[in-house]
């Protein structure tokens, strides 16, 4: 497995203290140092969709225009490309497939 994400993030912590309590072994990828190509953040739109992987409640998602309301698809996959910090963390990856967005804990 693979847990995308900052490691300063809450919400990325929590969900490595929950693999970690069940055995489950994960590399840390941080988005910031290696950042997901254009390809991988393609996949992960394509199994997960651009508006679950919305880091809404990021500064750079408010940051940007109100015409977001109606980008495709295609433009989500552009700036997620150029500002990772669009995305929702974690991403996490199971085989190299995108299986989850966020994490609540459960």
């Amino acid at each position: 497995m693979r847990v995308y994400g900052i490691p300063n993030c809450g919400t990325v912590k929590k969900a490595k203290l929950w693999l970690e309590a069940h055995g489950v072994t994960y590399e840390a990828v941080d988005f910031r140092k290696d950042p997901p190509s254009a390809d991988q953040v393609k996949a992960w739109v394509k199994a997960l969709g651009s508006k679950a992987m919305r880091n809404t409640s990021g500064g750079s998602y408010r940051a940007l225009p109100e015409e977001k309301k109606t980008w495709s698809e295609a433009r989500w996959e552009q700036e997620f490309s150029a500002d990772p910090m669009l995305i929702k963390r974690p991403i996490i990856e199971r085989e190299g497939q995108a299986i989850k967005v966020g994490f609540r804990g459960s």
